[in-house]
């Protein structure tokens, strides 16, 4: 209930869900995180950046190198930091874990969806669709009864992609951490892009590194403040 509350943009603070940081036992913190219909999020790429800024610049910790506990499991976070502030994050996103295309139709039109599990599952999709109505019926198909958040993504160039979010929960957001990496994995998959990429979303540039030995995506973006209060 407290997501929802604080989520709604009318009578709320408005947001596409929320995070709590709450101690660990085995890192440096937990992360809870919650989308906007109140529903359990095992991992957000955006939010754990936010994580890392909040607990450096708060003084809960002076380290630049962090784990955080997620419900996916443990995160790694490289913190750039500049007068005192975090303005940069690098986040071990894990190895993506790639399953066979599945065809979904919506709207009328069949989608060719290639599922990818990056901490969240989701399923990277063609672009230039009415993303308002195919990125529910996506998300709630029967081929995937768990739900998924949905990237509607286009390759640009070898080392450039393009994505639009809509995720499980929240409806369309401007950025998804977890799904820029779903995009890369799928992209490289079909041979669309190399291993290293920038990913551009409404909201902004994401920079990742698929290390082929590791098998890990590296993930790299900004973190701002943009506001503090109370709410009752």
């Amino acid at each position: 209930k407290t997501a929802i509350y604080v989520s709604d943009r009318h009578f709320g603070i408005g947001s596409d869900g929320l995070i709590l940081i709450c101690p660990s036992r085995t890192a440096d913190c937990r992360m809870e995180m919650y989308n906007a219909d109140g529903s359990r999020g095992a991992m957000c790429g955006n939010g754990i950046r936010c994580v890392g800024k909040y607990v450096y610049d708060k003084g809960l910790t002076r380290k630049t190198c962090l784990t955080i506990d997620t419900d996916a499991g443990p995160r790694v976070l490289e913190l750039q930091v500049r007068g005192g502030r975090v303005e940069q994050v690098t986040v071990d996103m894990g190895i993506p874990a790639l399953s066979p295309a599945v065809s979904v139709e919506a709207e009328g039109e069949t989608y060719t969806v290639w599922p990818v599990d990056v901490g969240n599952p989701h399923g990277p999709a063609p672009e230039a669709v009415p993303l308002e109505r195919v990125g529910p019926i996506l998300e709630g198909s029967g081929a995937f009864p768990q739900r998924i958040n949905v990237e509607f993504a286009a390759a640009r160039t070898r080392e450039r992609l393009e994505a639009r979010v809509w995720e499980r929960g929240s409806g369309i957001t401007l950025a998804c951490g977890t799904g820029a990496c779903a995009v890369l994995a799928a992209a490289v998959k079909t041979g669309r892009c190399g291993r290293r990429a920038a990913v551009r979303l409404p909201g902004g540039v994401l920079e990742l590194d698929w290390d082929r030995d590791s098998g890990h995506i590296w993930m790299t973006g900004p973190a701002v403040t943009v506001f503090e209060g109370e709410v009752d």
